[in-house]
C-alpha cells in the first residue's frame, strides 16, 4: 500500500485527530522557515535573528527589534495554503479536535480552524505593557520606531514568545491534554528541534503517529508512518 493511501485510511477511521505543526506548514504561504536553507537564519543582519528575537535584545534595543520584526515577522498578506485549509475541513467534519502550532502567523484561524493552540503566541495580538490595551498587527506595521499606546503612551509588545521567555502554561497544559487523548497524531512541517514545544509530542500514547516533513526528524524511528514531502502537497490529496 502506498503511503498516501495509508494516511487516507488512518484519517478515515479516526475521529480524534490532533495536528502538531511548525514553520514548514506556512512556507508554502510565503512565510520564511527559520531553519531551512533559504530561511531567516541564512540571511545577513547586524545580529542573528535568534539574538534579535530574544527578550534581552527586545529590552535593550527595542528600535532594532521592531525594525527586524516589521520587515520579517509581519507577513500580513500571506494566505492559508492547502494544509491550513484541509485541517479546517477535517475539524469541520468532526475528525480533527485541535491544531497545536509553533507558528505565530494566524493562518490556521484565517483558514477557518477554531481550536488552535498557539505555543509561541501570535503576531496578530499586541498589548500595551503599561495599561494592557490590545492592538492589532496593522497598528504595529503602520507605526514607527517602538509602537506606543494611543491611550497611555506605554510601549506595545507583541504577544509572541521570544527566546528566553517561557511558554504560556495554560496553552501547554491544554496541548498535553489533547495530544494525550488523541487516537491519531499528525506531525507536520517541523524538524522537532525547538523545545519545550517539540517535547509535547512525547505525550502521545496511540498507535497512529504520522510524520510529514521534508527533512528527517528525531521522531522518524518512532512514527507509524513517515512521509518525506511538503505538507501542502500531501494534504491536497486527502479526501475529507
Amino acid at each position: 500500500m502506498d503511503k498516501l493511501q495509508q494516511l487516507q485510511d488512518m484519517i478515515s477511521e479516526c475521529d480524534n485527530i490532533v495536528f502538531f505543526g511548525g514553520a514548514g506548514v506556512s512556507t508554502e504561504s510565503g512565510i520564511s522557515d527559520f531553519r531551512s536553507v533559504d530561511g531567516l537564519y541564512h540571511q545577513q543582519y547586524d545580529y542573528p535573528p535568534e539574538t534579535i528575537l530574544s527578550h534581552t535584545f527586545y529590552r535593550r534595543n527595542p528600535e532594532e527589534f521592531y525594525r527586524f520584526y516589521r520587515n520579517k515577522m509581519l507577513c500580513l498578506d500571506a494566505e492559508p495554503n492547502a494544509a491550513h485549509k484541509k485541517l479546517a475541513e477535517l475539524e469541520a467534519a468532526g475528525k480533527l479536535k485541535a491544531v497545536v502550532t509553533q507558528n505565530i502567523d494566524g493562518l490556521h484561524q484565517k483558514a477557518g480552524s477554531k481550536k488552535v493552540l498557539e505555543l509561541h503566541g501570535s503576531v496578530l495580538r499586541n498589548y500595551c505593557e503599561r495599561c494592557g490595551k490590545f492592538f492589532d498587527a496593522e497598528y504595529i506595521l503602520n507605526s514607527e520606531g517602538v509602537p506606543k499606546c494611543d491611550d497611555c503612551g506605554g510601549s506595545i509588545k507583541p504577544d509572541v514568545v521570544l527566546y528566553e521567555e517561557g511558554l504560556d502554561q495554560r496553552t501547554i497544559t491544554e496541548s498535553i491534554e489533547v495530544i494525550s487523548a488523541a487516537d491519531m497524531l499528525i506531525i507536520g512541517g517541523t524538524s522537532l528541534v525547538v523545545y519545550p514545544a517539540a517535547g509535547l509530542v512525547d505525550y502521545y500514547r496511540g498507535n497512529k503517529l504520522v510524520l510529514i516533513n521534508k527533512s528527517v526528524t528525531s521522531m522518524d524511528s518512532k512514527a507509524d508512518l513517515v512521509i518525506s514531502d511538503s505538507i501542502g502537497k500531501v494534504f491536497r490529496q486527502i479526501v475529507v
